[in-house]
């Protein structure tokens, strides 16, 4: 079978589970491989690109120790510490984005979680954005439970995000603070609650093409609805800063893959897109569906809204 063929079945209603050969898509031709990822694409998506952006809510300090963020504390690195950020701030933030035709906005904080008088900040926060902004909210605010999740519900987020990072195998080589169970738990409250799951990882940490393969599964049994796929752009003062940066190649087989794996999901690039030619044209040629955009990317700056935009339309692609 040639990947356009399996693009076909995709379409036509297949899926892709454990019980297949995905070693098919390590093999396979990688310009075939990305022509059937940007059919499938066309097919469940259509040509809209899904224009999110986030403001760091609440900088550094985290006692997780995951291995590849600067803000842990348990990492040496010069990150930015400040508490939760002054509503005004946040809402302004939110009205620029909807002003250049962004679709969602998202507050991300660090910590494992959320809690206290900054939880309720957060919430007030997202009352008045709601109220004020034409735009759907997102949150990303680590191990919320059912009932600050639907806090946030009645407040007008409609997306969370959770990262699962990599495959559960790696995991424990990444952090061990927390599990890989108790993302998947995260994840699964979000969907109970009827809010839009937004989870994806982080590739290049000296993972496995296997892994990567089960991380795109595990991401399909859970069903969620958006997959931000960060590329490691190591930091000094982490234990990551020496990974070797992937390549193109590796990246776009990835995000092909992904692609096939789950089919009607956005497929968002996030950090890492300045590895990219061109900001990442070929990777909407390759099954991407949505970025992150603006400069608020975590620790490390995205590329603009609008220069964004135009790229997205000189291939043909829609935005708001």
């Amino acid at each position: 079978m040639t990947p356009l063929e399996l693009a076909e079945e995709i379409i036509n209603g297949r899926r892709i589970t454990r019980q297949d050969d995905l070693s098919f898509f390590l093999d396979c031709d990688l310009d075939e491989l990305c022509e059937g990822a940007d059919r499938i694409r066309k097919h469940f998506i259509g040509d809209k690109v899904d224009l999110c952006s986030i403001i760091n809510g609440r900088s550094g300090k985290c006692p997780e120790d995951c291995k590849y963020c600067a803000q842990s504390a348990h990492n040496h690195t010069d990150c930015e510490v400040y508490d939760f950020l002054p509503e005004e701030d946040i809402v302004k933030a939110c009205k620029l984005n909807e002003s250049e035709g962004v679709d969602r906005f998202s507050i991300v904080t660090a910590g494992k979680a959320l809690t206290g008088k900054e939880f309720e900040k957060a919430v007030h926060a997202y009352e008045t954005m709601n109220k004020e902004c034409d735009i759907e909210l997102c949150a990303s605010m680590g191990f919320l439970n059912a009932e600050q999740l639907h806090r946030l519900h009645e407040a007008g987020v409609t997306s969370y995000h959770h990262n699962i990072e990599t495959s559960r195998r790696n995991f424990p080589n990444i952090c061990t603070t927390h599990t890989y169970d108790m993302k998947i738990e995260t994840l699964k409250l979000v969907k109970a609650e009827g809010m839009w799951a937004c989870s994806g990882g982080i590739i290049g940490m000296g993972e496995s093409w296997e892994d990567r393969l089960d991380m795109a599964i595990s991401l399909a049994e859970v069903g969620v609805d958006s997959i931000p796929l960060n590329t490691l752009m190591p930091i000094k003062g982490t234990p990551l800063e020496n990974e070797r940066r992937l390549t193109e190649l590796e990246i776009l087989r990835t995000i092909a893959f992904f692609r096939y794996i789950n089919p009607e999901a956005d497929i968002r690039l996030g950090a890492g897109r300045a590895l990219l030619t061109g900001d990442g044209i070929k990777a909407f040629q390759s099954g991407a569906s949505a970025t992150i955009t603006g400069n608020m990317l975590t620790t490390v700056a995205c590329a603009t809204i609008r220069s964004d935009k135009n790229m997205l339309k000189e291939i043909g692609r829609e935005t708001k």
